[in-house]
């Protein structure tokens, strides 16, 4: 059995989950709400305030589906009560950000600034001119959005200017070597 996929999930007060018969789950919260199509070969059951996901057999399509399927409906029940955030550093003279309305305003280097639209769900908050976070309830939909962003100006191995995921690390190479003392 899959330890992550036999683990339970824990329904917290105030969410309510709700499953039609083509595995098609709701989940709603007071974050807002989530649906997600489960593949119709697991078995989802709700008791009380418990959800458990089980697989038919043992074949491998199976077991790799049986996890990720609970896996997918935890984060689902946990952005309905809590969120997700990705936090994002930019590094490098003259690369800011700014909030500008609800879209966000990055000067990067380039001639013009980059304007980022936040999609329906998601909210940017910029609490320094070098910091970005990203806000919202669905886990995936999060992490596409700061990679989008971070891909707008990669961080360079040399300076490591660029942006970077928040405790990002930068494998940093040598400058050239040689020129020194030649004219």
């Amino acid at each position: 059995m899959s330890r992550i996929g036999r683990a339970p999930i824990e329904i917290p007060a105030g969410v309510t989950v709700s499953i039609d018969e083509e595995n098609l789950v709701h989940v709603k919260g007071p974050k807002g709400e989530l649906a997600r199509k489960i593949r119709p070969e697991m078995k989802i059951t709700v008791e009380g305030n418990v959800l458990t996901v089980t697989r038919p057999s043992d074949n491998k399509t199976h077991r790799s589906l049986h996890g990720l399927s609970r896996t997918l409906i935890n984060n689902m029940v946990v952005g309905v009560t809590t969120g997700f955030s990705k936090n994002l550093e930019i590094n490098g003279v003259g690369y800011r950000a700014a909030k500008q309305g609800k879209a966000l305003n990055l000067s990067l280097g380039y001639s013009h600034p980059v304007i980022v639209e936040p999609p329906e769900g998601i909210s940017f908050d910029v609490p320094t001119a070098t910091s970005i976070v990203v806000n919202g309830i669905d886990k995936e939909l999060v992490g596409a959005i700061a990679a989008k962003i971070r891909g707008y100006r990669e961080p360079e191995p040399y300076k490591g200017k660029g942006i970077k995921y928040a405790g990002e690390h930068i494998r940093r190479k040598e400058g050239k070597a040689g020129a020194k003392g030649k004219k």
